[in-house]
């Protein structure tokens, strides 16, 4: 009966002690919650503050298979721009005219549109009656020129024998200055004319390199003297002629900056090299001839401009594309570019115009940020956010 009542009184009091135990567990939970637990319950999910900053690892390749492009932000604000439309035109000595010097059928071409071209070389050959009326009065007054400095020899020898007067040898040197200027005169026309070697037509030849642009003429046809057939541009002699108002036109002078803005997002720098002095009598609008100072650009091609004039209004402000500047959260930030990727930077944004927005604060001078394509860059992150939830 003794041994019943302390197995009794042993088990009531271990239930009594495991009770205690689980009562004490419950209550620090409920009342010791960690701080950062509480914090979070406290503040809605993804919301951000002012300053916070998101990374995005990206490599080198990965930003170029994504296409964004990477841009060098400098001071200057929108007052200080002059946004203008132009066009990629060739420089004067960086596209040539072939013509055919004389008229006739056309029996070869070498070269077709797009192909490239070396300075001299053979792009056709046109056969003709002309050609061979050059080449034969080259050939006739070649030996000419031969019989006539003959002729001027044996009268020399003639007159060193006391056999003939003087007068004979001055005629004689006279003929022989006559003829041989006739034969340097018909070889001039030879080698202008580009004639074949046969004569029996001539060569159509590019002056420059380049590629082949414009091509008007076709196997067989019969074409007229000095009438365009080929068309050659060397895309590296370029510039580019920028449209702008009479007043925008007073402040720039040669040596400003401009930054070329190409179709697919890049820019290009470029210096202005002169300005038309007078006005268009169609646009009202003077010229601004620029000389691109890196890339190679295909004349004919739309670009948008923006000439830095040294005269007039200067700022500090920092003005970057529209497109570089995304929403994230509620707030304006732009991606600026890191040694591992890009990292988020909160801005604020002042006035917009012709598609440029000035940046208040957040940026200085030489940073480099994402311009086109930016949004792809807000996209990925995103989606890492959403992964990570």
């Amino acid at each position: 009966m003794i041994e019943q009542d302390k197995r009794l009184y042993g088990g009531v009091a271990a239930a009594v002690l495991v009770a205690a135990i689980g009562g004490f567990s419950v209550a620090k939970c409920t009342t010791d919650a960690p701080p950062a637990a509480t914090e979070a319950a406290a503040k809605p999910d993804g919301e951000k503050k002012a300053g916070d900053v998101d990374t995005l690892a990206m490599t080198a390749a990965s930003i170029k298979n994504a296409g964004v492009v990477i841009e060098t932000i400098n001071a200057g604000g929108l007052g200080a721009e002059i946004v203008s439309q132009a066009i990629v035109a060739p420089s004067p000595t960086g596209e040539a005219i072939v013509t055919a010097r004389a008229g006739g059928a056309v029996t070869r071409i070498f070269k077709r549109l797009g192909d490239s071209v070396r300075a001299g070389e053979a792009l056709a050959v046109v056969e003709s009656r002309d050609a061979a009326q050059i080449a034969a009065d080259r050939t006739a007054a070649g030996a000419k020129a031969v019989l006539a400095q003959k002729s001027l020899a044996r009268e020399r020898y003639l007159f060193d024998q006391k056999v003939s007067a003087r007068v004979d040898l001055e005629q004689a040197q006279a003929e022989a200055a006559v003829a041989s200027a006739e034969a340097q005169r018909a070889r001039v026309a030879a080698g202008a004319a580009n004639v074949t070697s046969d004569g029996r037509g001539v060569v159509l030849a590019s002056p420059i390199s380049g590629r082949v642009t414009s091509m008007k003429v076709s196997l067989g046809a019969f074409v007229q003297p000095e009438t365009e057939l080929f068309r050659v541009a060397d895309p590296r002699q370029i510039q580019i002629d920028a449209a702008v108002g009479p007043a925008d036109a007073s402040r720039l002078v040669a040596g400003d900056r401009a930054i070329v803005e190409l179709p697919d997002g890049r820019t290009l720098d470029a210096r202005v090299r002169a300005v038309t002095p007078t006005l268009s009598g169609e646009t009202r609008a003077a010229t601004a001839v620029l000389d691109v100072t890196g890339g190679v650009l295909q004349p004919g091609l739309a670009v948008r401009v923006r000439l830095l004039p040294s005269h007039g209004e200067t700022s500090n402000a920092i003005v970057v594309p529209e497109d570089a500047v995304q929403t994230l959260e509620g707030r304006d930030v732009v991606f600026v570019r890191t040694a591992k990727g890009f990292r988020t930077q909160d801005v604020t944004i002042g006035q917009r115009s012709n598609g440029r927005v000035e940046i208040v604060k957040g940026l200085t001078s030489g940073t480099q940020v994402a311009t086109k394509n930016a949004f792809l860059l807000k996209a990925e992150l995103g989606k890492g956010a959403g992964e990570e939830e």
